[in-house]
């Protein structure tokens, strides 16, 4: 990514989205609305002392909601360009109250919240589309309980779990146990607000706020309005106190997710969503169960799945190593449906198709490995560009020529064509840059040709 940042004959232009295409193959005019970032890109240098000010926090959707951000942000560590953007949605600044910390902040002076969208006309030769997929949605599978069971999570959502730079630093730390311990912060601030202000009525009665309220509930101090007060701060104080003791005390027991479960072809394979293979949520399973060994020898994995299809170079190999040397089982199975445990563990139920018998396990963490689905913005993007999709909502292409759209000069790559894991992707970019470039050179050369004639 940094050799692309950084060459010459590359324009990156993040935070964009195109809104026309015309012309024709060798001759488009492409145009761009490139989004107000109210920071000047020339200007940040990246080193997040705003986002360490900024008082607003939000959730944040690179880790899948499973960690916060603030309202001015980057999209993640390694982002190129290396600069941050504000979200008008939750800026207060841009929602018209009183805040600007930001900008007293940033020593480059980048904050400029007087910017505006700006629409830039390219004019280009061929247009290569690589606009990705989006994550199947599991709640629509009621059986599996993704948004009622928290410990039910999404392979993507596993991967940020894994990930050292992810919302738990690497740690599989259960989303049951991250709410219970956020709920235990939040808590512990309002007894420390309410403490104090129970301190102060100590202080000035000189006694203890345990002896005065028992003599307050055998029925003294029923005119004095001001013992009134301390008798209902201290009730409150109380009632928040025992829960939070409660919580610290189950927050004791907590440990990293040990027992893992994969379930497999959720929405792929499926005729009621997509019929498809999505290719890739094997091998991705198999790896996150092998990466979670690595960070526990404890680590147990079992993944629950029709077949497992292991299909590229080296990938049989890869699923055997993880049986034999990463704690993985693979259990050929359907499943009926996950309900809840003890301890918030989720409970699997299945056929074991091999044994031909109904089975139930319970789990520290289920995942879910999501189909491939198409992006939530293929539609708009393909009327934007005059070409089709197919059945299943991805681009459609060529049969003799797999990476030409129905429009000539437009080809298309990676997941945007239709599921494939990274291999395949970057192999498809660089042949859909090999016929982008043909298309070029054959209008370079018919430029020229017309120009010979003339003269």
């Amino acid at each position: 990514m940094l050799d692309v940042g950084r060459h010459p004959n590359i324009e990156l232009m993040a935070y964009s989205e195109v809104e026309k295409v015309e012309g024709t193959a060798g001759d488009f005019k492409v145009t761009v609305r490139r989004k107000a970032r109210y920071v000047e890109e020339d200007k940040c240098t990246g080193c997040a002392a705003c986002t360490e000010k900024c008082p607003t926090i939000v959730s944040d959707a690179f880790n899948q909601g499973l960690g916060t951000r603030r309202a001015i942000y980057s999209w993640f560590a390694q982002g190129i360009p290396s600069t941050h953007t504000i979200d008008p949605d939750y800026c207060r600044q841009l929602l018209g109250k009183k805040c600007g910390i930001c900008q007293k902040t940033c020593q480059a002076d980048a904050i400029n919240f007087e910017q505006k969208d700006r629409i830039i006309e390219l004019h280009v030769g061929a247009i290569i589309v690589a606009a990705g997929y989006d994550v199947f949605d599991p709640s629509v599978i009621p059986e599996y309980n993704y948004t009622n069971i928290a410990n039910v999570i999404t392979a993507l959502e596993f991967e940020r779990l894994l990930s050292a730079s992810g919302p738990t630093g690497g740690h599989l730390d259960r989303p049951s146990d991250r709410a219970i311990e956020a709920e235990i912060e939040d808590l512990a601030k309002k007894v420390k607000k309410l403490q104090k202000a129970v301190e102060k009525f100590e202080k000035k009665y000189d006694e203890t706020s345990s002896e005065f309220y028992q003599a307050y509930q055998d029925g003294n101090y029923k005119d004095d309005e001001e013992r009134g007060q301390w008798a209902e701060k201290y009730a409150g104080y109380l009632a928040v106190r025992e829960p939070l003791e409660t919580l610290k005390k189950k927050a004791e027991g907590f440990s990293a997710a040990k027992k893992l479960a994969f379930i497999q072809c959720v929405g792929s394979r499926d005729f009621r969503f997509y019929p498809f293979c999505s290719g890739y949520c094997c091998m991705h399973s198999i790896k996150e169960a092998i990466i979670a060994h690595e960070h526990g020898a404890e680590t147990t994995s079992t993944i629950f799945g029709m077949d497992i299809r292991a299909v590229g170079k080296g990938f049989e190999e890869y699923k055997i190593r993880g049986g034999n040397h990463s704690n993985i089982t693979y259990c050929r199975s359907r499943i009926a449906e996950i309900t809840h445990g003890p301890d918030n563990n989720p409970v699997v139920t299945y056929e074991d198709t091999q044994e031909q018998r109904v089975k139930s396990e319970e789990f520290d963490l289920v995942i879910l490995a999501t189909a491939c689905a198409p992006g939530k913005g293929a539609k708009q993007l393909s009327e934007i560009l005059a070409i089709e999709l197919n059945a299943f909502g991805f681009f459609k292409t060529s049969k003799s020529q797999p990476l030409d759209t129905t429009r000539e000069g437009i080809f298309v790559c990676g997941c945007a064509h239709g599921p494939m894991d990274i291999p395949e992707s970057v192999s498809q970019g660089s042949s859909a840059a090999a016929r982008a470039v043909q298309v070029v050179v054959a209008n370079r050369d018919s430029e020229e040709e017309k120009i010979r004639q003339a003269s």
